[in-house]
């Protein structure tokens, strides 16, 4: 396994959307196993491929405490949602800033699991905001794009300077 390099924003691959996963080979494997390692050296509570670079729509997320709780999402779908809730986020891809979003505090998903089997979920709480936070990463959308006009400046002038 490696670790690999963490896209920041505003990094253009980021703002791509995805194609979905047709193939469940072992380059793939490769790719979710270091997905893996990348989040949890991170450290991280999800990760998306476009944010190490990699165009499909594959996620990896780990919400459990002590990290034993792997969950791969390929070609995933929200079905429903409920709850709108302000929780505060941050992102790998956005490092060093936080800000409350509105996100929805119940959701049901459709994805595929690491080896192409379909599963469906119902999700609450962190899981449901990493759930939402990652397919706007394979949509091409940040948590930041929530934030007011004032506040995205305000943080990509904090990139810029931390990046000098």
């Amino acid at each position: 396994m490696a670790t690999l390099p963490i896209l920041h924003h505003p990094d253009p691959r980021l703002r791509k959307k995805t194609a979905l996963v047709g193939r469940f080979d072992a380059e793939l494997q490769r790719l979710i196993d270091d997905m893996f390692e990348t989040m949890y050296a991170a450290p991280g509570v999800g990760l998306a491929a476009n944010q190490v670079g990699v165009q499909l729509r594959l996620a990896v997320m780990d919400c459990s405490e002590e990290h034993d709780q792997p969950m791969v999402m390929v070609n995933p779908e929200l079905l429903d949602h409920q709850e709108r809730q302000e929780m505060e986020e941050g992102c790998l891809s956005v490092p060093d800033t936080r800000d409350k979003v509105t996100r929805f505090n119940r959701v049901r998903l459709r994805a595929l699991d690491r080896n192409g089997q379909p599963y469906e979920l119902e999700a609450e709480g962190l899981m449901a905001q990493c759930i939402q936070h990652e397919i706007d990463h394979l949509n091409g959308k940040l948590y930041i794009d929530y934030l007011s006009s004032l506040k995205r400046e305000r943080i990509r002038r904090q990139l810029r300077k931390a990046a000098t």
